[in-house]
């Protein structure tokens, strides 16, 4: 409904920020990571956000990145996992690290933050990678012209790629720019999202 709000930065907390668009103040809830990245009050800033709606709450949550949004919405999806849970997850875990996890089933690395147990952390696991699946279905049914080298980093940095909503054709062209051979899991996928935080 409300894809962004740009506006100048009125009020910085630790859990929201009160944007000014024209006169009108958004009250915006966020992580503590996205709320640092805005800098200083009085600044222009831009934050995608999440219309949040239930019987006894409608807010507004943001993002300083679609790929921040996209594992919001991931995690609200989960049972169990509700908004101020979502949004506690993402002030203590990057988007490419959570989608790492996911991908490699490392409950481990899910219940350092607080609030995630193990039960909690291999539903997000399972859950996640049930509709990893789906997508990856749908999509195998597309054309695709690029081959890509048949290596476990390449093919796990698709899929927690894609677990933050990106298509395989989107991410098999930012691997024709991309050096690979030498690098880490994690790394493969940070500059991934470089390249894709651009288009």
């Amino acid at each position: 409904m409300i894809a962004y709000v740009k506006g100048i930065l009125e009020t910085k907390t630790d859990t929201f920020v009160i944007i000014d668009v024209q006169g009108i103040g958004y009250r915006v809830f966020m992580s503590s990571k996205s709320i640092e990245k805005l800098g200083e009050l009085g600044n222009t800033v831009k934050v995608y956000t999440y219309y949040y709606v239930r019987e006894d709450n409608i807010s507004l949550y943001g993002f300083s990145s679609n790929e921040e949004l996209r594992m919001f919405e991931l995690l609200l999806s989960v049972s169990g996992v509700g908004a101020k849970s979502a949004i506690t997850m993402l002030s203590e875990i990057t988007p490419s690290s959570f989608a790492l996890a996911v991908i490699t089933n490392d409950i481990s690395k899910l219940v350092k933050i607080p609030g995630v147990g193990k039960k909690t952390a291999a539903r997000i696991i399972l859950e996640l990678k049930d509709k990893l699946k789906t997508e990856t279905a749908i999509e195998s049914n597309e054309e695709v012209n690029i081959v890509l080298e048949k290596e476990n980093n390449i093919n796990e940095a698709i899929a927690a790629l894609q677990v933050l909503g990106y298509t395989r054709r989107e991410i098999e062209k930012v691997f024709e720019k991309i050096e690979t051979k030498d690098l880490e899991l994690e790394e493969i996928i940070k500059q991934a999202l470089k390249y894709l935080a651009k288009n």
